[in-house]
């Protein structure tokens, strides 16, 4: 996988950062080994933009939606760079193995807690899901909240802004659905909070 990543990395990457050239803020905030990345998402490009913004040092290991991952060619070439889709109207037993496997060997699954693109600039409303604040918490990883703006002119750079990895606090040994739902409300507003950095 790390040799697929690699060449999907490096053949979009001249035509993507010519386009959409990134400037990242907050990178020395990337911590080593694993952590469950999540970021607001308003556009298509949104794992491409962390992607470039993590470099190859830091592969990201991205949670799709499974409709993706089933469009021929696109989604083998996806999955072999290590994407793995997740079944967004029930709850996916296999992807949450998956993030779980990827996190427990030390490495960085992104994931986008509003499970599908939401526009604030056209009145869209945020029902983030928490399943970001489940994964950190049962395999004992940091949570690295990331914010892109919604707006991405063409040739001009849109800011990647990386915020503050933390441990996600718990009661119980598991975690509860009540605390993890208020674990993913702070979660984003730690993400929204970034915004400010991102003008």
């Amino acid at each position: 996988m790390r040799g697929w990543y690699i060449f999907v990395y490096c053949l979009v990457f001249p035509f993507f950062n010519l386009v959409h050239p990134g400037k990242v803020i907050g990178r020395e905030h990337i911590p080593e080994g694993a952590a469950m990345v999540c970021c607001n998402h308003t556009a298509m490009s949104d794992p491409l933009f962390l992607a470039f913004a993590f470099r190859l040092k830091n592969q990201l290991r991205a949670m799709a939606k499974a409709e993706l991952m089933r469009v021929p060619v696109v989604g083998w070439v996806l999955g072999k760079a290590g994407v793995f889709g997740v079944e967004r109207e029930k709850t996916d037993v296999a992807a949450v193995k998956t993030a779980m496997k990827f996190l427990r060997s030390g490495e960085k699954v992104l994931l986008f807690p509003e499970g599908t693109r939401v526009r604030e600039s056209r009145g869209e409303v945020s029902h983030p899901k928490a399943g970001a604040a489940m994964l950190a918490v049962r395999c004992g990883v940091p949570i690295l909240p990331v914010y892109v703006p919604e707006k991405k002119p063409w040739f001009r750079r849109t800011p990647v802004v990386i915020g503050e990895p933390y441990m996600p606090q718990v009661a119980s040994r598991k975690g509860t659905p009540e605390e993890y739902e208020a674990i993913t409300a702070d979660l984003m507003d730690r993400i929204r909070a970034l915004r400010e950095l991102a003008q």
